[in-house]
C-alpha cells in the first residue's frame, strides 16, 4: 500500500525523484525548499537498510547548516569521528585529523542513515508542493517520443517534466533508460557486522579505523553503542569465506584488533553478515531527455573513504543550482541544462574514482606478491606530518571541486 505524506495536485509534477537515498532525499528537499514541486518515489516502504553508508561529512553538515537543519540533525543520537587510522604490521599512525579543519563541523558524524533520511523526509514532508511515497517500485519510463515524462509505478503514474534517477548503485531506472555503466574494477568485497562497543574500556581514540594483516584488513566504523565492522575478501570469495565459517574472521580480529578480542565469539554465524560487493563503475552518460542520473545511480562510489554519500549529496547540490533557475520558468528542460550537470560533476567523480582504482590494485598487487597490506614507507613519513594529515582531512571531508548551494535557491 502507498504512504502518501502530504495532499498533492494529481496532474503532474515539476520533478520526480526516484530513490530515496541521500541524494534523492537531499535534492527532492532542495526542490521542495525553492518552490518546485516534487514527488519521491521510494521502492522500499521505509528507509531501514542495514549496512549502509553512516557518514556525514563536514560538506554534508554544512549544508544541513545553511538550511537550518543542523542543530536538530545532530540532537540524535551520533557518533563524532575525527580521526582516520591505519594499523599495520609496521605499526599505527594517524592518516587524517579533522580537527585542523576550520568549520564548525570538525568531524565526521556517523549516523545510521536511515535516521538521517527519516529525519530529512519528516522536514520535506509539509513543505508545500512535496510528497513522499514508500512502497513505489517503478517498472516503467513514460514516454513521449524520445523524451522521457514520467515513471509507472504499480498501477500508478507520475508524470513529470524531470525523473531524476536516485534508486542506487543497482539501479533500476539506469536499466530502463538504457544507460549502463562502465566497471572501472574491484579486487575486493566486504563482509559487514556488527559487535558491541564498550566506551569504558574500548580505545578512546578509536573512531574510523583500518587493520591491515597479511591478506585482509578490517575497517570500524564508530557507533554510539557498536562497532560497525567491514572484513575484506577477495572478489567473488564468499562462498569460500562462508564454507569456512565465522572462525577466520574471529581470529583476524583476535589477532589485529585485539581490544575486541573479549567479544569476537559474539559473531557466531554468518547469518549475522551482510555481504557488500565492491563496485566501482561509472556511466558514460548521466541523462536522457527528461531524465538525470544522480549518485550511485550514474556512478558507482566503492566504501574506500567514506565518498558515496557526500558524491551524491554533492550531485543533488550541483543539480540543485542548475535546474532550480529553469524549473521555476515552468519550460521543458533542455538536455544540455542535465549534460551541464553532468560536465560539472564528472571531474570529481572520476578523481574519486580514479584514487579507489588505485588502492584496490595496490591491495591486490601486495595479495598476489605476498606482501603484507600496509602503506609504504613514503606515505607513513608524510603521514606523521601535521600539515598532510589537514590536507588528507580537507580532501575527504569537502571532496574535490568543493560545491556549494546557490543561497538565492532556498530565500527566493
Amino acid at each position: 500500500m502507498f504512504s502518501l505524506l502530504n495532499n498533492f495536485r494529481e496532474a503532474g509534477v515539476r520533478c520526480c525523484v526516484v530513490g530515496g537515498g541521500p541524494g534523492g532525499m537531499v535534492l527532492t528537499h532542495l526542490l521542495a525548499r525553492a518552490g518546485v514541486e516534487v514527488t519521491l518515489l521510494e521502492a522500499h516502504q521505509d528507509f531501514d537498510r542495514e549496512f549502509r553508508g553512516d557518514s556525514l561529512h563536514p560538506a554534508t553538515l554544512e549544508l544541513m547548516d545553511t538550511l537550518g537543519l543542523a542543530e536538530d540533525l545532530l540532537a540524535l543520537e551520533h557518533f563524532k569521528a575525527s580521526h582516520f587510522r591505519f594499523h599495520t604490521p609496521r605499526g599505527s599512525f594517524t592518516t587524517t585529523d579533522y580537527n585542523r579543519l576550520d568549520t564548525k563541523f570538525p568531524y565526521v558524524a556517523l549516523m545510521p542513515q536511515a535516521r538521517f533520511l527519516d529525519f530529512l523526509a519528516e522536514r520535506t514532508r509539509d513543505l508545500p508542493g512535496a510528497r513522499i511515497i514508500t512502497g513505489a517500485k517503478v517498472v516503467e519510463l513514460l514516454r513521449d517520443g524520445e523524451r522521457i515524462t514520467g515513471v509507472r509505478y504499480g498501477d500508478q503514474e507520475s508524470r513529470a517534466d524531470l525523473v531524476i534517477a536516485s534508486d542506487g548503485r543497482f539501479s533500476r531506472m539506469r536499466r530502463l533508460a538504457d544507460l549502463p555503466v562502465t566497471s572501472l574494477g574491484a579486487s575486493s568485497d566486504l563482509l559487514w557486522f556488527l559487535l558491541p562497543r564498550r566506551p569504558e574500556t574500548d580505545p578512546p581514540e578509536a573512531d574510523v579505523d583500518l587493520y591491515f594483516g597479511s591478506d585482509h584488513y578490517v575497517g570500524l566504523l564508530g557507533r554510539p553503542t557498536q562497532w560497525q565492522i567491514g572484513y575484506t575478501l577477495p572478489k567473488g570469495g564468499y562462498a569460500a569465506a562462508r564454507q569456512a565459517g565465522v572462525e577466520p574472521i574471529r581470529r583476524f580480529l583476535r589477532e589485529h584488533v585485539s581490544w575486541l578480542a573479549d567479544r569476537a565469539d559474539l559473531l557466531t554465524d554468518f547469518a549475522q553478515t551482510t555481504l557488500l560487493s565492491v563496485e566501482i563503475a561509472r556511466a558514460p552518460r548521466w541523462h536522457r531527455p527528461g531524465l538525470l542520473m544522480i549518485g550511485d545511480a550514474a556512478h558507482v562510489i566503492s566504501p574506500v573513504g567514506g565518498n558515496g554519500i557526500l558524491m551524491a549529496i554533492q550531485d543533488a547540490v550541483v543539480a540543485a543550482n542548475e535546474l532550480i533557475p529553469l524549473l521555476r520558468k515552468g519550460l521543458p528542460l533542455p538536455e544540455e541544462a542535465l549534460a551541464r550537470v553532468q560536465r560539472l560533476r564528472e571531474p570529481a567523480i572520476v578523481q574519486v574514482q580514479d584514487q579507489q582504482v588505485r588502492v584496490e590494485r595496490r591491495i591486490a598487487a601486495n595479495i598476489a606478491a605476498g606482501r603484507p597490506l600496509a602503506p609504504g614507507g613514503v606515505f607513513r613519513l608524510l603521514a606523521s606530518l601535521p600539515a598532510f594529515r589537514r590536507r588528507a582531512a580537507l580532501a575527504n571531508a569537502y571532496g574535490p571541486g568543493r560545491p556549494s548551494l546557490d543561497p538565492a535557491l532556498i530565500t527566493s
